[in-house]
C-alpha cells in the first residue's frame, strides 16, 4: 500500500506541475523539437535512467533524428543523426557545451559539481580539464606511467595463466575489471597498493557509483523526494561519507609523502599531487578542499574503470567470437614483435594497424555507453530550425550514429577492416565529421580518449601475445547487451585460453 500511494502521489504531483506549467508559462511560441505529449512523462516516473534505451528506440523512427520529451518539469532533448551532432558540438560548440544542473544528491556526490564531467562550462571547468590534460594525460607525462602498466599487466597475465593450468573456462569481467582500477589507482596516488587495500577501495567506490539509480527517486521533486524516500537518502548519505573517509587517508598520505619527497628525482607524480597546490578561480583564488579533492580522484577512478574494462571485454568476446580475426591479429603482433618475444611493448604499438582497426571496430559496435553525457546550452539557440531552450537537457544518442545503415555498411557486422587502408578514414575526435563519437565529441570530449585507446591496445596485443582465446566446447559467445554503469555483456564473458608458448 505504501507503494502504490508513491506512485499514486507522484503520478498527482507531475500531473499538477505540468498543468500548472502550461498554464503559467507565456504566450511565447516556440518550435520545440517533435516529440509525444506531456502526459507521456507520466511514464518515465517509475523507470530507471538505464531503462530508457527502449522508449528512445520507439520514439526515433516516429520523431525523426532530434525529438522531445518531457521529463517532469524539465525538457529531454534526444539528438541521433551525426550532422546533427557535428553541427551541435563542433559548429555551435561554444554554445553546447555547458551541462545541465544537478539534483541535489548528485550536487553532495559531486562536491557543487566541482567535477570534469559536471562542471559547467566555464573557468573551472577549464582549469581542471587543462590540469588533467597536461600534468597527467600528456604523452610525456603517460610514459612516466609504463612501468606501472607493465606491474598491472603481469598480474593480469599471471591470474589468467592460472586459470589456463586450470583447464577450466575462464569468466574474465572481473579480472579485466580490477586491473584497469588497479591502474588507475595507480595513476591517480602513485602507488602500487595491494590487492586487498585496492579492492576495499573499489568496492566502496563501486557501491557509490552504482547508487546512481537511487537519484531518480529525487529527480523531478527533491524536496518531496527525500521525504518520501528517507532510507534511500541516508544510505546514499552514508556511502559518501564512507567513501571520504577511505580516499581521505590516501589524499594526507600522499601529501606527506611529496612534502617529504620534493626533490627526489625518483618520486613519481601522479594525479592527486597536481591537485594539491590547484587554486579556484572562486572566492579569492581557494584551494581545492579535501572533500573536493577526494571527488576528482574519484571521477578519475569511475571514469577510465568500468568504460575501458568493458570495452575490452567487449572486444575479446569478438576475437573470440571470430576466429579468423583473432588470427589476422596474432599474425600481425608476431610480424611486428617475433614468435619468441616476452610481451608487446608500449613502442611496438604503432606498428600495428590491424590492432588499431580492431579496437575502433569494437568502440563503433559496442560503445560502452548508448548516450553521451548530458549537454545543456549556455543560450537558447536554434538547431535545424527547432528551439533548444537554455533549460533543456540535450542527449546524444552515440549508439544510434556507429549503427546508421546511411553511413556503415553492415553496421551491426564486427568488422575491423573497415578501418585499414582504402576503408572508413575516421576522425575519433569528430572535428572534421562525426561518423562515431564513443568518446563524445567536441569542447566536452572526453580528454582521456588517447589514454584509452592506447590502454585498449596494449592490453589486447598482450592478452591475445599471451594466449589462444577460443570458445567453450558446446557454447557460444553471447553478445546480448544488458545496462548497467556501462552497457555490459548481459552474459559475461566466459572462454578457454591456452598458451601460446609452452
Amino acid at each position: 500500500m505504501d507503494s502504490l500511494w508513491v506512485i499514486f502521489t507522484s503520478l498527482f504531483l507531475c500531473l499538477g506541475v505540468a498543468i500548472l506549467t502550461l498554464l503559467t508559462t507565456p504566450n511565447k511560441r516556440r518550435k520545440l523539437p517533435p516529440g509525444p505529449p506531456i502526459l507521456f512523462s507520466l511514464k518515465w516516473l517509475n523507470k530507471s535512467s538505464f531503462d530508457l534505451d527502449p522508449v528512445l528506440r520507439q520514439l526515433r523512427p516516429k520523431y525523426g533524428p532530434i525529438f522531445s520529451i518531457r521529463r517532469g518539469s524539465s525538457t529531454n532533448i534526444y539528438i541521433s543523426d551525426h550532422s546533427l551532432a557535428h553541427k551541435a558540438l563542433v559548429e555551435k560548440g561554444s554554445v553546447f557545451s555547458d551541462r545541465p544542473p544537478l539534483p541535489k544528491a548528485n550536487r553532495i556526490i559531486t562536491t557543487v559539481q566541482h567535477t570534469i564531467v559536471t562542471s559547467g562550462y566555464g573557468p573551472i571547468w577549464r582549469l581542471l580539464r587543462r590540469n588533467l590534460l597536461t600534468e597527467i594525460l600528456h604523452p610525456s607525462k603517460v610514459k612516466t606511467f609504463s612501468h606501472g602498466r607493465q606491474w598491472v599487466l603481469k598480474l593480469l597475465i599471471e591470474k589468467l595463466r592460472s586459470h589456463a593450468k586450470s583447464g577450466e573456462p575462464v569468466f574474465v569481467a572481473e579480472s579485466f575489471l580490477f586491473a584497469m582500477f588497479c591502474l588507475l589507482v595507480f595513476m591517480c596516488f602513485g602507488q602500487k597498493l595491494n590487492e586487498s587495500k585496492v579492492k576495499k577501495i573499489m568496492d566502496i567506490q563501486r557501491g557509490l557509483l552504482m547508487s546512481s539509480p537511487i537519484f531518480d527517486a529525487f529527480f523531478f521533486f527533491p524536496k518531496i523526494g527525500k521525504i518520501l524516500f528517507r532510507r534511500r537518502w541516508e544510505a546514499l548519505m552514508q556511502t559518501r561519507r564512507e567513501h571520504e573517509e577511505l580516499l581521505v587517508q590516501l589524499v594526507r598520505a600522499r601529501k606527506d609523502r611529496k612534502q617529504d619527497h620534493q626533490d627526489d628525482n625518483t618520486f613519481l607524480f601522479s594525479y592527486v599531487d597536481s591537485l594539491f597546490d590547484l587554486e579556484l578561480p572562486e572566492d579569492g583564488g581557494r584551494k581545492l578542499t579535501e572533500a573536493e579533492i577526494v571527488t576528482l580522484c574519484s571521477e578519475l577512478l569511475n571514469a577510465g574503470t568500468d568504460t575501458t574494462s568493458t570495452s575490452l571485454q567487449w572486444i575479446m568476446a569478438n576475437l573470440v567470437k571470430h576466429q579468423e580475426i583473432q588470427q589476422k591479429l596474432v599474425d600481425e603482433i608476431e610480424r611486428v614483435v617475433g614468435k619468441e618475444a616476452e610481451m608487446v611493448r608500449e613502442e611496438d604499438l604503432p606498428s600495428m594497424p590491424y590492432l588499431k582497426a580492431v579496437i575502433m571496430e569494437g568502440l563503433r559496435r559496442h560503445p560502452p555507453g548508448r548516450l553521451v553525457l548530458p549537454h545543456a546550452v549556455t543560450e537558447e539557440v536554434t538547431l535545424e530550425g527547432y528551439v533548444i531552450p537554455k533549460d533543456a537537457t540535450i542527449n546524444f544518442m552515440i549508439a544510434e550514429m556507429g549503427w546508421d545503415e546511411k553511413v556503415w555498411d553492415d553496421p551491426m557486422e564486427f568488422r575491423p577492416e573497415r578501418f585499414l587502408d582504402g576503408g572508413e578514414k575516421i576522425d575519433i575526435t569528430g572535428n572534421r565529421e562525426i561518423k562515431m563519437m564513443p568518446f563524445g565529441a567536441g569542447r566536452r570530449i572526453c580528454p582521456a580518449l588517447n589514454l584509452a585507446t592506447f590502454h585498449l591496445q596494449y592490453f589486447v596485443a598482450n592478452m591475445m601475445r599471451e594466449f589462444e582465446w577460443k570458445t567453450v566446447d558446446g557454447e557460444e559467445v553471447d553478445l546480448t547487451e544488458q545496462k548497467e554503469f556501462t552497457v555490459v555483456m548481459k552474459k559475461p564473458l566466459k572462454a578457454k585460453i591456452i598458451p601460446r608458448r609452452r
